[in-house]
């Protein structure tokens, strides 16, 4: 494959990992590794967000709420197969996405986050007492597994090999948009506005369509969940799930392509790692984060590395053809 990131993840994700998960052949491990690649997802389209644009949101859970939300809805309701769910709940994030976007990039750094944790609390606050379509606290059961062309993907490892194909999507995508010219002009648009539309771009806009992309990738990811769980509930999606995934991206790399990859192995692992801890469980993953971010500040695997990983393994990508030319 002319790409080697891309080609790697997709032997990573279809054949080294499956081969390792059926050589363990354990259902906890297989729905780790589903949690894992699900919140691999949402760590791309924050990334993109608050490491590529720079702009600081909490609302994680508003998009991937509504995903999940929406195919619970439609599934238990009204019978809809996977494909449905997931194209409606792109659809719907999309246009909310890019109302509240538009209305929100103008705000920048502690003024946008508080905007979008505003948000976060609405719509935990809506699910949980809009009873009549969300069910309330008692949420939904009974979603139906992940249906494509009529046939269910029954069990855990065909779960898996349904999250991997969603979880390549959004890497990919991902990795397009932060590694191209258009990244280039949001990361223009996220150090120096001015500057930027000295150069004819126009900051509002970049800004509101990375949000807007950002948001249906959650919406996908929530729709995922709905159907690999087979339940969702308010307690799903509270502040603190916004504030993880956040952190993970921080810890990872904000800005940075495998950083993405390292903050969904941090969030779901090592809690689970120190479950045999019991209660200090909290307390060590805490300490774990916050002595991640204090020395590491930039995060396990930069933006700045990333990039120049990019640059060198990329030798005929227009940034590679100009830097010779230079």
């Amino acid at each position: 494959m002319r790409n080697p990131i891309i080609g790697g993840t997709v032997v990573l994700l279809f054949i080294v990992i499956p081969l390792l998960l059926l050589w363990v052949d354990s259902p906890y491990i297989g729905r780790l590794a589903q949690l894992v690649l699900i919140t691999a997802i949402l760590a791309s389209a924050l990334n993109l967000l608050t490491g590529t644009a720079g702009l600081l949101a909490i609302d994680a859970v508003v998009y991937y709420g509504l995903g999940a939300y929406t195919a619970a809805i439609l599934s238990v309701n009204h019978g809809s197969g996977f494909l449905v769910d997931v194209a409606v709940a792109v659809t719907l994030a999309g246009v909310l996405s890019a109302i509240v976007g538009y209305a929100l990039v103008r705000l920048s750094s502690i003024f946008f986050a508080v905007a979008t944790m505003g948000l976060t609390i609405c719509f935990h606050t809506t699910v949980l007492n809009w009873g009549e379509l969300t069910r309330g606290p008692m949420g939904y059961r009974g979603i139906p597994p992940v249906r494509l062309f009529g046939y269910e993907l029954h069990g855990w490892f065909q779960s898996y090999l349904a999250a991997a194909v969603m979880c390549f999507i959004a890497l990919f995508i991902a990795h397009r948009l932060m590694h191209s010219f258009y990244g280039n002009a949001v990361r223009a648009a996220r150090e120096d506005e001015e500057s930027a539309r000295a150069l004819g771009l126009s900051s509002r806009r970049l800004k509101t369509e990375v949000y807007v992309i950002h948001a249906m990738l959650m919406a996908a990811a929530g729709a995922l969940y709905a159907h690999t769980n087979q339940f969702i509930g308010p307690d799903n999606f509270v502040l603190l799930e916004s504030a993880l995934i956040l952190i993970g991206i921080v810890v990872g790399g904000l800005g940075s392509w495998p950083g993405i990859v390292i903050g969904a192995l941090i969030m779901v692992l090592v809690p689970e790692f120190l479950r045999e801890i019991g209660n200090l469980r909290a307390l060590v993953f805490g300490l774990v984060l916050f002595f991640s971010i204090l020395f590491l500040p930039r995060g396990l695997f930069s933006e700045v590395r990333a990039l120049a990983v990019f640059r060198r393994t990329m030798k005929g990508s227009p940034w590679a053809r100009r830097e010779g030319r230079s």
